[in-house]
């Protein structure tokens, strides 16, 4: 009876905590990210808002991109070398877009693990299932130059975000409250 017991306990408290395809993630992602990711949806709709007050082509682009409806993960493979650039929604700045840098995606035998290999601000972690059209990334961000500290560091390198498919040869990850310069910060990628 105490098994059982235990056993419908355990289940009560996974089932209180985000709803990840992998039980890895759970034991990985840091409590502020949890609440960021928590938070993401009430984010995102403040950056967008301030974002619409920015410079009216990059507002364009910005709608563009976000206006792109997620579509299935299943049979992509995302291996390979991407083109990327950060969006930076909210905050002082209100809208700001990067040029092209160069990303990488690779599987390492346990998934998808990215790494942006130009520019000054970088990224390197990996991908968790959340369903069909999301996926949750977990990662460090960095300088060139240094080396990245592995996820879970603190907050000043910690990364959290959700990546969305987007065409067959697109996609992008959201970052809500980034450790800097932004309310929202998004990486999108293309062949």
């Amino acid at each position: 009876m105490y098994r059982i017991f235990m056993a419908a306990f355990g289940l009560a408290l996974l089932s209180a905590l985000p709803a990840f395809a992998t039980g890895e993630i759970v034991s990985l992602i840091t409590a502020a990210d949890r609440k960021r990711l928590d938070g993401y949806d009430a984010t995102r709709r403040q950056a967008i808002d301030e974002a619409r007050r920015g410079d009216a082509a990059d507002i364009a682009t910005f709608e563009a991109l976000l206006a792109k409806p997620a579509v299935s993960f299943q049979d992509f493979d995302m291996v390979g070398d991407w083109q990327c650039r950060t969006i930076k929604a909210g905050g002082p700045a209100r809208l700001v877009i990067y040029g092209w840098f160069k990303c990488r995606v690779r599987d390492d035998g346990s998934g998808w693990q990215l790494e942006k290999l130009s520019g000054s601000q970088r990224t390197l972690g990996r991908f968790f299932d959340d369903g069909d059209r999301r996926l949750t990334y977990l990662g460090s961000g960095y300088i060139a130059g240094k080396k990245p500290k592995p996820y879970g560091s603190g907050p000043e390198t910690d990364q959290a975000g959700y990546a969305f498919r987007t065409a067959p040869g697109e996609w992008r990850i959201e970052f809500p409250a980034p450790a800097y310069e932004s309310k929202l910060d998004v990486l999108e990628f293309k062949r």
